[in-house]
């Protein structure tokens, strides 16, 4: 049972965080540094954030952030540890 939990405590995760909205590739410093991409889907705008997140406190603060410019949340996602960027 340890060994299962440790693989996720050692390293940097990966995730996907998805937003109703446009946030262009200037808010990436303000985001950890998470790449930033910016689709239409079905007539609306979203915007997905995608890179490394080092822990969950930095996961929270990722959320806070969306949360105070009022985006919608739409996905979080923790990827594969041999997802790409």
């Amino acid at each position: 049972m340890q060994n299962s939990t440790k693989k996720y405590t050692d390293s940097l995760a990966v995730y996907e965080i998805k937003v109703q909205g446009r946030l262009d590739h200037n808010w990436s410093s303000w985001f950890e540094g998470m790449q930033i991409n910016i689709e239409e889907h079905d007539g609306k705008i979203i915007t997905t954030f995608y890179g490394h997140i080092p822990d969950q406190a930095a996961l929270h603060g990722i959320l806070s952030r969306i949360r105070d410019l009022g985006l919608n949340l739409i996905l979080v996602r923790r990827m594969d540890a041999t997802s790409s960027m």
